[in-house]
């Protein structure tokens, strides 16, 4: 799935360039995506019920206090690396199990201000530097950049799953 929306990006890239004289249409791209998936993953987040955020499916999966670090970790790791700055927190916030809703719902909130902040200083320009991610990982900011909104759209259709198995509806499928 996800090499299927990386290639969906990918795609449209160069469309994106055609339809916009932009400077930074790959960037630019990204901040756009984020608009909409920053609001639905905080939206899912704040869905379920605080009582539900130790809910996981089964005992393999991580519960859903740990998904919400997770996404809150893994955008301050992407999001430092693009603005060449050391992630101040554990890219998967193993942590979040003891923390309440409204702090886990805070931190992801201030980890999307995070990527913004560092997406308004990046430029296309800067799309081959070499980075570390994940698991030291070697990479380009583009792979970091395009690493973003796959990671979004992953994790929102886990939230996505958690919220329907407690019989709740993820924010895109609620009636505006």
């Amino acid at each position: 799935m996800k090499k299927l929306l990386c290639l969906a990006f990918l795609l449209a890239l160069p469309l994106t360039a055609l339809a916009q004289d932009e400077k930074n249409p790959v960037t630019d791209a990204v901040k756009k995506i984020m608009e909409r998936r920053s609001q639905n993953l905080i939206a899912a987040a704040e869905e379920m019920p605080a009582d539900k955020y130790s809910y996981k499916p089964t005992e393999q999966q991580m519960t859903f206090a740990h998904l919400v670090g997770h996404i809150t970790g893994a955008n301050r790791f992407l999001c430092a690396k693009l603005s060449d700055t050391e992630p101040k927190e554990d890219e998967n916030k193993k942590g979040s199990e003891n923390e309440s809703k409204e702090k886990l719902v805070a931190d992801m909130k201030a980890s999307f201000d995070a990527c913004s902040a560092a997406l308004a200083k990046m430029d296309d320009s800067k799309l081959g530097q070499p980075v570390a991610l994940f698991g030291g990982r070697k990479s380009t900011k583009a792979g970091a950049l395009i690493e973003l909104p796959v990671d979004w759209a992953d994790h929102y259709s886990t939230a996505a799953m958690y919220l329907r198995l407690n019989g709740l509806l993820p924010p895109t499928a609620q009636k505006k």
